[in-house]
This record gives structure tokens, sequence and C-alpha cells, in this order.
């Protein structure tokens, strides 16, 4: 193998554009929350029913793609896999950027982004979501950490070990926590359910993965540096695990739900009759975002499949957090079990939801400086290898 060198990007004009196009998907996205604020939710496709929409889509999903980001780090330090080595640093500097979009896009969201002064200074330690603060704080601190730690010169491969297993370990509670949020909303049947918190886990490894993938074969095209094809399929075979592993999950949470007279109806309204979410669920999340990349990495293993796999798994992450977040909220609450309402405030009624241009620009702004902030954080900090040729990868 090759001796790991690492350099900062190089200031070329691909770097420049694809700066200036984040920059300007954040400015929408500022734009977007000024209009909100000053308008208020009304001109969103939000209402009383519908209180998480597409926002928190986006969200949640760089909050469970920035656990498995940080996959990629583990491998090498927690699995002593060394092909991956040479990429832990820029793994950990991805996954708290990645983790600071979605927390932006989070409070952006919320219509009164001053009331984050409350949260973070007055817990309810009954509540998942006051859980889930400390989890996000402690993931900067242990991640941030652990990156110091790889960069540091002349420190043993035990405190590297250390320190690896701190965030591998730390991560798999984060990702339990945010999966936690939806298992433990026992009044939604869409969302009552422990499978959620492995769940989520199976799709961190996933879509941080691809996420991980798609970033850092760009920025090596930009800069012009070289990622060998064969790591590139390794990569992608794991991907195929990771995927299979989500439609595993979530084939035993449906096959469960059904077993429970209680969650059937949602499960009609899911797996048959949900009109768009339907046809998410199927066609994007388990076709697109499942088969298909599974096909690709198994059956014709190449660069190309690699790259195409991991697109999809994003779109389909995405079309799966979506019928979950939004899908579990259209379907109606049945607030008086066994009783039939008479007269009442939309009961018994799918409810409506048409997400605005204003949540698009939100959610693809927090992407955006995830992705802004990585490429600056790349340009100042050795993150980087120089080379990633197959002569690095040892068979």
């Amino acid at each position: 193998m090759e001796r790991t060198i690492y350099r900062t990007i190089k200031a070329t004009p691909g770097i420049w554009g694809m700066a200036a196009l984040l920059a300007a998907f954040i400015a929408a996205a500022g734009l977007s929350v000024l209009l909100i604020e000053e308008e208020g939710h009304i001109i969103t496709g939000m209402n009383n029913q519908i209180v998480w929409g597409l926002p928190h889509v986006f969200a949640i999903f760089l909050i469970v793609a920035a656990s498995g980001v940080l996959n990629v780090a583990s491998i090498s330090s927690v699995f002593n896999k060394k092909a991956y080595k040479p990429m832990a640093r820029f793994s950990a500097l991805l996954a708290m950027t990645v983790l600071l979009g979605g927390l932006a896009v989070l409070v952006l969201d919320l219509g009164r982004p001053d009331r984050l002064i409350i949260a973070m200074t007055k817990y309810n330690f009954t509540s998942i979501f006051a859980w889930n603060m400390l989890l996000y704080n402690g993931f900067f601190a242990i991640v941030g950490f652990y990156l110091t730690v790889q960069m540091t010169k002349g420190l043993s491969h035990k405190v590297h070990k250390a320190a690896g297993v701190a965030a591998f370990t730390w991560r798999l509670i984060l990702t339990t926590g945010t999966g936690s949020i939806f298992g433990w909303l026992v009044a939604r049947p869409g969302y009552d359910a422990a499978i959620m918190a492995p769940l989520f886990i199976a799709m961190s490894f996933a879509f941080g993965l691809a996420l991980f993938i798609v970033v850092t074969l760009t920025l090596f095209k930009l800069d012009g540096r070289i990622f060998g094809d064969k790591l590139m399929e390794r990569m992608g075979s794991l991907l195929g695990v990771f995927a299979a592993a989500v439609l595993y999950f979530t084939i035993v949470q449906h096959l469960t739900a059904m077993y429970a007279q209680e969650h059937a109806g949602i499960e009609r309204f899911i797996l048959r009759d949900g009109g768009i979410y339907t046809t998410l669920f199927w066609l994007v999340q388990v076709v697109l975002g499942g088969v298909v990349p599974m096909a690709l990495v198994f059956l014709r293993p190449s660069r190309q499949s690699t790259i195409l796999a991991s697109i999809l798994v994003i779109i389909g992450g995405l079309a799966q957090l979506y019928v979950i977040v939004v899908g579990g909220q259209a379907y109606p609450l049945e607030i008086f079990p066994g009783y039939e309402v008479l007269e009442g405030f939309n009961e018994g009624m799918v409810n409506a939801y048409s997400p605005s241009i204003y949540e698009l620009a939100l959610g693809l702004g927090g992407v955006a400086l995830a992705l802004l902030a990585a490429g600056v954080g790349a340009k100042i900090l050795r993150v980087l290898p120089t080379n990633l040729s197959d002569a690095n990868y040892p068979d």
C-alpha cells in the first residue's frame, strides 16, 4: 500500500461553481424562513392535522444519514478494515456537518427559532425530544473529539480505537433515539411500533453510506483526485447489504402491524388505499430505493452501478421518510376507540397535505448547508486523502 497523504482541496473553478450553487440554495431557504416567519405556516402545506411536513422529512433524513456517514470511520477504527482508514477523517467531518444541516431545518421550521433557547435551558426529561437534544450535542462533542484524535500524530492505536468505539456507540444511541420518537408515539397507529428503533438504525447505515459515496466522489472529481474502482465496488456491495437490511426491517414492521387488528386500518392505507403514499411506498421506496440498488451492485457490480445505486438509495430514503412522517399523520386519529363519532372536526377523514415551494426550499437549504460546511471543512482541514487508487486497496 502507498502512504496516505492528506491535503486540503484546491479552489478550482468546479469547486467555486459548486459553492455558488449551494449558496444559492441556502439563500432561497433563508428567504423562505423570512416569509414563513412573516406570514406564518399558513403559506405552507402544513395544518393543524399534519404538523410535520416536508422540512421534517429532509431534517430527519439528514439526522439519520449523519449517523450512517460516520459508519465509514467506524469500519476502519472499530472493525479494523484498513481500506476505509484513509476516508475516516472526512467521514467524521461530514457526519457533523450533515447533522448540522438537519438540525438547522428543524430549528428554522419552528416559526419561532428563538424558542429553542427554552428547549436548551429547560429540559423535560420525560420527553423523548429532550433526550434527543442531549444526544445531538453529545454527537458533536464525541465525533469532534474523534476527528481530533485522528488528526493528531503520535497517538497509540488504543486511543484511536477507544475514540472510535465511543463514537460508534453514541451514533447507535442517537439513531435509536430518533427512531424512538416515532416508536413511542402510541396515539398514531402508523408510528406505534418498537421496530422503529432498529429500522432507523438500518436506514442510517444505508442512507449515510449512499450520501458519503456521492459527496466524496463529487469532491474527488472536482479536485481531480483518484477514487479506485475496486474500492468503489466494495462500498457498493456494502451498500447493497444495508439496502437489504432496510427492506428486511420494513417487511417485519408491516407484517407485525398487520398481525395486530388495531393497526389493520393504517396498513391498508399505506399498502393499498393511500394514493400518493402507496405509490411512494411501493414504487419509490421498495423498488427504486431497495430492489433496484441491490440488483445493480450485486448483479452488475461496477463504478457506475455503485453511483446510481447510491443516488437511488437517497431518493428511496426520502420517500420512505415521507411515507412514515407525513403518511402516518395523514391517516386519521382514532380519538375514541370502539365508538362511532357522529359529530366532530374532520373525524375519520384522511388529512390532506400538499408541500409548498417554501418547504422544499427550506429542506434543500438544509442539505446545501450540510454540503457547503463539509466543503469549507475540507478546504481548511486536511481530511481528504490525495489518492484512493486501487494500489491502496488491500485484497
